[in-house]
């Protein structure tokens, strides 16, 4: 069948003395690259226009649908479906159908347009997640569909691929698919990341173990961060370091992790902090010491309580006030408790109405361990570094005031100090 242009080239080859059956191969070897040169041109032009003309209507509408779909490259990829359309509707009109080289070339633009289709899809699906991203974003963080996306993704490549090669063999589909199940089990091996991965999305999805920009500590991979990222395979936290741990998803069903969710969504952050005592700082409050704290304000209305208390209790036993050991007496330790339970509870930055308490844990060879337990209404992890920071330089200042001393380990000065009065000591003797 002879092409459009023939009535112009082959009067042209003959004019210039060819003989046949060089006329027809020019004729078809101009005719191919004519042919080239114009789906090259539209591909360029379609390219353009599209970019042009559809970024500029993208730019004037209200929606934001369109904006994200045109950041998916959605457009630019239909545009890439125009030339290769082209290709198969003009190949009638500049080639010989019948020639084996033809039909071939239909072939191969048959292919690229199930590929690209799929390519456009693709794109689509990304568009569509970014909406789903954008417009939805606290469902987007609670329900994650990055991994389904990919799922759909990975059946659209190998569906074009598949249509693809069969359109090139000119063979059927249904061959190439019945042969994919004989070959189920390569497939599981190595898709097997995949499919763990999408199963185990699945369950933390289903179950709202993680969401995006949860803070997640894993040791086992350390990560310690916030999660920016889920897809089919992995799960990619920001750590503190600013460094990216990617986590395969399946291993946090199968392993177990700290998700602090649940803080963050509370009233407050935990402070956990002990103080160590000498036990030899520990005795009884002297009668000018008790006037000297009564006058703290904080202290003044737990003093006056307090001693009235224990008079009252030490009259009705008969028990006189120099007896330590029958009676009831106030301690400087006690005392300093008392003063910490008041002093964090009127902390302006303290949950109210969350765990506040001061304790007592098992004394050992470092002396009693006063522990603080309380929660700090400010989750910000630099203002609640600097609360907590505060609150121990305060009780660690004042100490002194209620005669106790902190436990601290014998450390290089304090061995000099020793060395140091011994050395004088024999220098006198």
């Amino acid at each position: 069948m002879p092409n459009i242009i023939d009535d112009f080239l082959l009067p042209l080859w003959r004019n210039i003395g060819l003989k046949e059956p060089w006329v027809g191969r020019f004729n078809n070897a101009v005719s191919l690259l004519i042919f080239i040169a114009m789906i090259l041109i539209i591909a360029k032009l379609s390219a353009t226009a599209l970019r042009t003309v559809i970024h500029q209507i993208v730019k004037n509408t209200k929606t934001t649908w369109d904006d994200r779909l045109e950041e998916a490259h959605f457009f630019l990829r239909l545009s890439r479906l125009i030339p290769a359309l082209a290709a198969y509707l003009l190949i009638p009109s500049f080639l010989e159908v019948d020639a084996g080289t033809t039909v071939f070339i239909r072939r191969l633009v048959m292919a690229y347009i199930a590929l690209i289709t799929a390519h456009i899809c693709a794109a689509f699906l990304d568009g569509a997640h970014l909406i789903y991203q954008n417009d939805a974003e606290e469902i987007a963080k609670r329900r994650p569909i990055k991994g389904y996306i990919q799922l759909v993704k990975v059946f659209l490549y190998l569906i074009g691929f598949v249509l693809g090669i069969t359109t090139i063999l000119n063979i059927s589909p249904l061959g190439i698919l019945s042969g994919l199940g004989a070959m189920s089990a390569v497939l599981l091996l190595v898709f097997k990341d995949s499919i763990l991965g999408f199963v185990s999305g699945m369950q933390l999805s289903s179950n709202d173990m993680i969401r995006i920009g949860d803070w997640i500590e894993m040791p086992n991979y350390n990560a310690d961060g916030f999660v920016i990222d889920m897809n089919l395979q992995s799960v990619k936290v920001k750590n503190w370091d600013n460094t990216i741990t990617s986590i395969p998803i399946y291993a946090l069903i199968s392993g177990s992790f700290k998700n602090w969710r649940g803080m963050s969504e509370s009233d407050g952050r935990r402070i956990k902090r002990s103080l160590y005592i000498d036990m030899r700082s520990v005795r009884f409050l002297t009668q000018e010491e008790i006037e000297t704290l009564s006058k703290i304000p904080a202290l003044s209305e737990y003093m006056r309580t307090k001693m009235e208390e224990i008079t009252a209790h030490n009259r009705s036993l008969n028990i006189p006030d120099q007896d330590y050991v029958s009676g009831r007496h106030l301690t400087n330790l006690g005392t300093y408790r008392a003063y910490t339970e008041i002093y964090l509870k009127n902390l302006p930055y303290a949950a109210k109405n969350l765990t506040n308490m001061v304790r007592y844990l098992q004394p050992d060879e470092n002396g009693i361990q006063m522990e603080l337990y309380l929660f700090c209404a400010d989750k910000v992890w630099i203002n609640y570094e600097r609360i907590q920071a505060d609150i121990i330089d305060h009780l660690l200042a004042i100490m002194p005031q209620f005669g106790l001393r902190v436990f601290q380990n014998p450390s290089g000065s304090d061995f000099q100090l020793i060395a140091e009065m011994l050395g004088k000591r024999a220098a006198i003797s």
